[in-house]
């Protein structure tokens, strides 16, 4: 296998990881504080304990704050509402993570804007969304930032290139096709009611995939010399993309795992460090 090709989110991560431990540091010295980050969990959906438990570790390694607030499965969207309100309230609390998807019976939306803007480390208030697609400063959609970052990383300029985002949802196909649009890519978002989305896909330069269906997009779609970014992550470690099939034919891949979701947990580290800062007049 040609290592060349692989973009590596847990080399980068790391290096976030680090320069995140630095603010802390700096936190630490001028307030003797350490950055909190609060992870709100309704229910005990499997995945979602894990990415918190990860979220959890990673702060640590960094020196900050964890909170957990587990709630349980049958939370009305009320309660889940006033909780986040108190941690809002916390000056305690630096950044706020609503671990979704949420149960059915919440209106996650309703719980997102519960968030206020300084606290919104993970992107999701329809504030940050909006102040995003203007172009405004604002702490981004974790994921979409990560691949951001990631691409700069490994010197990918999206300017001029032809682009596909696979997927609309507010957390990801959004928020990436407006950061790569203000990056000066020409992008297309293909989904569901897309006609002929392996002819859009087969014309892109780079490819960023977040449907969540395992192996969807097929090795001969992809253009020779693309860059294919795979943000699925689905049962047996598989993601959005047929890896093997498509590593013939590309510059550069995330591998499933070890590239984007290393990446998504590094930004949302050092967007709550950030944030820090900034509440308590250091940045």
């Amino acid at each position: 296998m040609n290592v060349d090709k692989i973009l590596d989110g847990r080399k980068i991560a790391q290096s976030i990881l680090d320069e995140s431990a630095r603010k802390v540091t700096i936190l630490r010295q001028e307030k003797g504080l350490a950055p909190c980050l609060a992870t709100v969990l309704v229910g005990c959906d499997p995945a979602s304990e894990t990415y918190v438990r990860m979220k959890r570790k990673r702060c640590e390694e960094v020196g900050m704050i964890s909170r957990p607030v587990e709630m349980d499965v049958t939370t009305s969207t009320a309660a889940l509402v006033r909780q986040i309100e108190l941690l809002a309230r916390d000056p305690a609390v630096n950044g706020i993570l609503l671990q979704h998807p949420v149960p059915a019976q919440i209106d996650e939306r309703a719980a997102f804007e519960a968030i206020p803007p300084e606290k919104d480390v993970d992107g999701v208030t329809a504030t940050g969304l909006g102040r995003m697609w203007l172009g405004l400063p604002v702490f981004g959609s974790c994921t979409p930032a990560g691949v951001m970052h990631l691409l700069r990383a490994y010197e990918v300029d999206p300017t001029g290139l032809n682009a596909v985002v696979i997927g609309r949802s507010p957390i990801l196909g959004k928020p990436m096709a407006a950061m790569l649009l203000h990056s000066n890519a020409t992008v297309t978002i293909v989904h569901s009611r897309t006609n002929g989305i392996a002819d859009l896909i087969r014309q892109a330069d780079l490819v960023v995939a977040g449907v969540g269906r395992a192996n969807f997009v097929q090795g001969d779609w992809i253009k020779p010399g693309a860059v294919v970014v795979d943000a699925g992550y689905n049962a047996g470690n598989v993601g959005d993309v047929d890896y093997a099939g498509a590593f013939p034919r590309v510059r550069l891949i995330t591998p499933v795992p070890g590239g984007v979701g290393p990446m998504t947990i590094a930004t949302l580290i050092a967007q709550t460090a950030d944030a820090a800062l900034r509440q308590h007049g250091l940045a």
